[in-house]
Formats: structure tokens, C-alpha cells, sequence
């Protein structure tokens, strides 16, 4: 296995570069499965980015990357001007990042984890205490913020990690997954602080595969499968292609069986089914007729209850990707940019 690592060509602006953080990087792929391949993305200040994705889509790999945790077979990256590639360390310290494993404060409570993380970022006394009890109301985690981290959940543990990530934010910030495990109500609290993360000026990379959620926050998604960007754009510029489509869900009665047809009406696409629910979009005009049917399938026990709802980024999202979609061998060259 071989490594090598050459800079990109062309003149990307000196002025941007200045003052703002900014990632380049481009990737070629060898023989074989490709992690990523031709990724290419902005990340602003003050821009939420939301990189979508099945897990093995390549997420966590561009993140790695980013961070110089995995060091790319060709081509360059740069954050404020320093070569990750050559110097990750410099990188490193002008990048917060959230990594899907929770770290290790064993001994410590959630409030001292983060204050002594901030305290090792370079931030004051002072304003890490302060910033430390901001994060603490914001998530409403201050029953917990004292007490021992191996007697606290596992969703305080990942609020506890984001709160470490951010409590002295980098230029960028990259958060892998944030809210896995987080309870419903926290998680929303969790959504606002990420928008407001990137309110007051950080760049933010959100990797995830909760479209429905993410879509609160996000300024500009990116779909990715198998290392490759199926989609890219604004949430309502993704959106626009499911104009005047709604999607009826139902929840599937006991006498339905995982392997029974459900019969959907001709006017019905499938997208998703498991056991006890499936769903599926339909053309605003024939929402009527779907309607009385599943109002049918009620009556004789087939499905419990349905509902209708405009069609939402999810709905795009399974139509790229698909439920089963894999990634596949390749051994074309591929390449891969982002820009912070």
C-alpha cells in the first residue's frame, strides 16, 4: 500500500482563504472498494452542512479524513491556510470534532469533563465555567452535570460529549451522529444548540442518517452512498422535486405479516415497509382516492390508522438511496473536496 499526497491546482481566492477556515481535498481511489469517492462540499462559517447517509455511506471515513485521522492515497488538504495532510496536528487543534464512540471520563462528572476540556483548548477560567453552565441549561442536563459519569445514561454521556466539543469551538466543527441516544426531548434542545453553534460563527459539519430531524437545522444537505454525493443542495432546493407529491404512512394491523402485500392503490409508489408500518407517496390529486382506501383497509382490519403529509426530504432521500442500496466495487479515480 502506497501513500502519496499532491496539492490541487487553480486559485481558490487568498482573500477567503484568509478569513475564513477552508478544507480542500481530493481523493483518488484504488482497486477495489472505495471509501469515498468524488465528495465535494462547502462548509461556511456560520453554515450548518448535513453530510446523509446509510451507515457505511462513507460518512465517518470523510470525516477521518478532514481531521487526519485517515490519511488519503493522493491530494491535499487545508484548513486556514496549514496542509492537514502534512500537519494534522495544526489541523486538529483548529477543529472541534463530536466522534460516534462517547470518550472516556470515567471518574469525572459531566461538568468537570467539559470544563477541563476547555481549559485544554486554551479557553479562561472564567469563560469555560461560564460557557460550561450554558451548555448545561441549554440541554437541561443539570440534574446530572454532577454527578459520576459511570452512574449517568448513555444519552447524558453524548450530551456530555457535545457539550466537551463545543464548550471552546473550533473554526469547524464536525459532529458524527449527536444524537444517538439521545431522549426525544433533549434531542431537540440538542437541534437548537447546533443552530446556534453555527449562529454565533463556527462552521459546522453534521453527519447523520436522521433526515427528518436534521432538516430543522441544516443550511445545505448532502446525500451520500457508497462514498459518492447522489444529492447535493438546500433543503428546499432538494425539496422542490417532491412539489405537489404527499406520503401516506400506515400503521399495519396484526393480522398483516411481514411478508404479507399490502395491495397499495396503482396510484401509490412504495418506498418503505418492516413489520408493523409502511409507507408510500401519491400525486396531490389522487390523495382522495388513497384515502378511501386505506379508510377500506381500517374497516376490515388490515391497517390500524394512516395519514397523509406533504412529502419531506426523507422521502427524497429513500428515493436516491433506497432501502437497499449497497455500496458497490469500483477502481475508477475519484475525488473528493471540502471547503470550510
Amino acid at each position: 500500500m502506497y501513500s502519496s499526497v499532491h496539492r490541487t491546482g487553480g486559485n481558490y481566492g487568498a482573500e477567503r482563504r484568509a478569513q475564513h477556515p477552508r478544507i480542500e481535498q481530493e481523493v483518488r481511489g484504488r482497486r477495489g472498494v472505495q471509501a469515498n469517492d468524488g465528495i465535494d462540499l462547502d462548509v461556511l462559517p456560520g453554515q450548518v452542512v448535513g453530510l446523509l447517509g446509510h451507515n457505511g455511506a462513507g460518512k465517518t471515513t470523510l470525516v477521518n479524513q478532514v481531521v487526519g485521522l485517515v490519511r488519503p492515497d493522493a491530494g491535499a488538504i487545508t484548513l486556514d491556510g496549514i496542509d492537514a495532510v502534512a500537519h494534522p496536528h495544526i489541523a486538529r487543534q483548529r477543529t472541534s470534532i463530536q466522534a460516534q464512540a462517547n470518550v472516556p471520563i470515567t471518574g469525572l462528572t459531566p461538568r468537570t469533563a467539559i470544563q477541563l476540556v476547555g481549559r485544554i483548548r486554551g479557553g479562561r477560567r472564567r469563560d469555560v465555567v461560564a460557557r460550561t453552565q450554558a451548555l448545561v441549561d441549554a440541554l437541561d442536563i443539570a440534574s446530572w452535570a454532577d454527578t459520576p459519569s459511570q452512574k449517568i445514561s448513555g444519552g447524558m454521556a453524548r450530551l456530555t460529549a457535545f457539550c466537551m466539543t463545543v464548550v471552546v469551538p473550533g473554526r469547524l466543527v464536525v459532529l458524527d451522529e449527536p444524537t444517538n441516544d439521545v431522549d426525544p426531548v433533549r434531542r431537540r434542545l440538542l437541534w437548537d444548540a447546533i443552530r446556534h453553534l453555527a449562529d454565533d460563527g463556527a462552521g459546522v459539519l453534521l453527519v447523520t442518517h436522521n433526515v427528518r430531524e436534521a432538516e430543522r437545522v441544516v443550511d445545505h444537505l448532502v446525500i451520500l452512498d457508497g462514498g459518492r454525493v447522489l444529492a447535493a443542495d438546500t433543503p428546499a432546493g432538494l425539496a422542490a422535486s417532491t412539489r405537489g407529491t404527499l406520503t401516506v404512512e400506515l400503521d399495519l394491523g396484526a393480522r398483516i405479516g411481514p411478508d404479507t402485500a399490502i395491495g397499495w392503490p396503482a396510484a401509490v409508489t412504495p418506498t418503505t415497509r418492516d413489520r408493523l408500518r409502511a409507507a408510500g407517496t401519491v400525486a396531490a390529486e389522487s390523495a382522495a382516492d388513497v384515502v378511501r382506501w386505506a379508510q377500506d383497509q381500517v374497516q376490515i382490519g388490515a391497517v390500524e390508522r394512516y395519514g397523509l403529509a406533504a412529502a419531506s426530504l426523507e422521502d427524497v432521500y429513500i428515493r436516491l438511496v433506497g432501502p437497499d442500496h449497497a455500496p458497490v466495487a469500483a477502481e475508477a479515480e475519484t475525488a473528493l473536496q471540502v471547503v470550510a
